[in-house]
């Protein structure tokens, strides 16, 4: 029972938290905070309780490569947005991600290699999102359902893989562990709700959020078999503390840039 509990509950509860907080601070944050494993930290977590070290550590492994996939969701929704609907964009999406997926499904490297795979990739899908005009954002008040279509809509999902993943071995439930479930409710609501510009606002806040993700799948699948669940605490700290590093130099670069700017205009 607490099982289904924490499958019901625990990563609905983080999206919905990473809702509120867009709402509060705005689309980036909010994509920041789903870029991070907020889905696939529970998942993996159910994982270490359902199979035990052995198999969490090898999801975590897959889990990466992942997050290669997740880069692409964000690209391809963005682009993709700007000329369609939310459905027909999301359907698009998925496919493109999929299409990675199973790609992916037959490189065998070490975890490092895949960390450094992650990483080049994510850095390329940054410099892959749309430009944006910071002027042409819309906007309107969020319908009542909308928390409660979020929270449900991520229960499915994290029901799906995670009730699947004895028939998909750590392979295949460490690659769909972080599919873009929260990053599909972020995307599809606020492509309903605000339109496309938003949207690659928050998508661009996920792949902010992809360096720290990368870092906990990598402390999990090193970790996972000495320290068990406390791997995933470790990690989820180990998140934190890159993201706060990842902000901070992002900050700092763009104060340079701005400096930089400004003496040239001088």
């Amino acid at each position: 029972m607490d099982i289904l509990l924490l499958k019901l509950f625990l990563a609905p509860l983080l999206v919905v938290a990473s809702a509120l907080a867009g709402r509060r601070w705005g689309p980036n944050v909010a994509g920041v905070l789903v870029g991070l494993p907020i889905v696939a930290g529970p998942i993996l977590f159910i994982t270490y309780r359902q199979h035990g070290a052995e198999f969490v550590a090898a999801a975590a492994g897959s889990a990466l490569f992942g997050l290669v996939a997740l880069a692409t969701f964000a690209v391809v929704y963005s682009r993709v947005a700007h000329r369609a609907g939310w459905l027909s964009t999301m359907a698009t999406t998925w496919i493109a991600v999929m299409v990675v997926d199973v790609a992916l499904s037959f490189v065998h490297v070490t975890v490092l290699a895949a960390f450094a795979i992650t990483l080049i990739a994510n850095a390329a899908a940054m410099r892959s999102m749309p430009k944006i005009d910071a002027g042409n954002a819309g906007g309107a008040a969020p319908p009542r359902w909308d928390l409660p279509g979020r929270a449900l809509a991520t229960a499915i999902l994290v029901l799906t893989v995670t009730t699947a993943s004895t028939a998909l071995g750590p392979r295949w439930t460490g690659l769909l562990a972080p599919f873009p479930i929260a990053t599909s409710v972020l995307a599809g609501f606020v492509h309903a709700q605000h339109g496309p510009v938003v949207t690659t606002r928050a998508l661009a806040g996920v792949l902010m959020g992809l360096f720290g993700f990368a870092t906990f799948c990598l402390t999990v699948a090193v970790l996972a078999r000495p320290l068990g669940a406390a791997a995933l605490a470790l990690g989820a700290a180990v998140t934190v503390a890159v993201q706060l590093l990842v902000g901070l130099t992002r900050g700092t670069l763009r104060g340079k840039w701005r400096d930089g700017r400004k003496t040239l205009g001088a």
